[in-house]
């Protein structure tokens, strides 16, 4: 059996069963934009906070795009998605699943020490700890755990041992915890305006403005690769505006809160934004 057959065939076994499912490629991220719909042209599920109203064949907006409908895994406009693919993801929310992904044997322990037994499901570095419910997907709530459920996607890697146990409020207090921590950087941009009169250089705040914007949909339509994302945009925004004095808590806010919403936690932007502070010796 070819692998676009065997990725497919899982998919629609998936889908029978009630999954909503997707392609991911060869890096293991979702199919990128296709050009009608590259940097969200089409106007469709921006910030990917919902699954429209782009109406695209194509399996286009990450887990947006998983689906339970066979005729559209099977149609002619995902069959070039098929032949990418490299594994089968599911949107464990829109299944009613939320996953707990646990990366080391660290992780593991811990989870072992602290949430109730339930389906698990070995990873290539650790396991899958799966609950019936749903809630938001933060990234990084503790070292080596993420969660992934609404608005989020999992590989498929079978279909584990053990029953399913409801979701424990010891997995939701991860998330209220990472939702209420304080925002937004840690280290605002305090360098001084430059010499010639104390002008900005860019005479017009729109400047400023297109660069933020910019950075918000680059990180928000990245497909894959998150973390160098924000990194390679906090660094772009630092550069072109860090040293004129034009960034605000608010400019700064509005790159987190892009970040957090891709997952990112908010030590992971901190750290981000720190280092790029740093490569750029401010």
């Amino acid at each position: 059996m070819n692998p676009e057959t065997k990725y497919l065939r899982t998919a629609l076994q998936l889908a029978e069963r009630g999954m909503p499912v997707m392609p991911l490629r060869g890096s293991k991220g979702p199919m990128g934009n296709c050009r009608a719909c590259r940097e969200n042209a089409c106007g469709g599920r921006p910030n990917m906070k919902t699954p429209g109203p782009c109406t695209c064949a194509a399996p286009c907006h990450a887990w947006a795009a998983a689906t339970t409908d066979p005729h559209i895994l099977t149609s002619t406009a995902w069959a070039p998605a098929w032949r990418q693919a490299a594994a089968v993801a599911y949107h464990p929310g829109g299944a009613g699943f939320t996953v707990v992904d646990l990366d080391n044997a660290g992780a593991i322990a811990w989870a072992r020490r602290t949430l109730p037994a339930t389906r698990t499901v070995a990873t290539t570095r650790g396991e899958h700890w799966v609950y019936l419910g749903t809630m938001t997907s933060p990234n990084a709530v503790r070292p080596g755990v993420d969660i992934k459920s609404l608005m989020s996607y999992a590989r498929w890697l079978g279909p584990g041992a053990g029953a399913l146990a409801p979701l424990p409020d010891a997995a939701r207090a991860l998330a209220v915890k990472e939702s209420t921590a304080a925002r937004p950087a840690s280290r605002p941009v305090t360098a001084a305006a430059p010499a010639g009169g104390g002008q900005c250089p860019h005479r017009s705040p729109a400047y400023l403005e297109r660069g933020i914007a910019m950075a918000e949909q680059r990180i928000e339509e990245a497909p894959d690769g998150i973390h160098r994302t924000v990194y390679r945009m906090f660094l772009a925004v630092l550069s072109a505006h860090g040293r004129c004095g034009c960034l605000t808590d608010a400019h700064i806010g509005r790159l987190f809160t892009a970040a957090q919403g891709r997952g990112e936690s908010l030590r992971h932007c901190e750290d981000a934004w720190s280092n790029a502070c740093t490569a750029l010796g401010m």
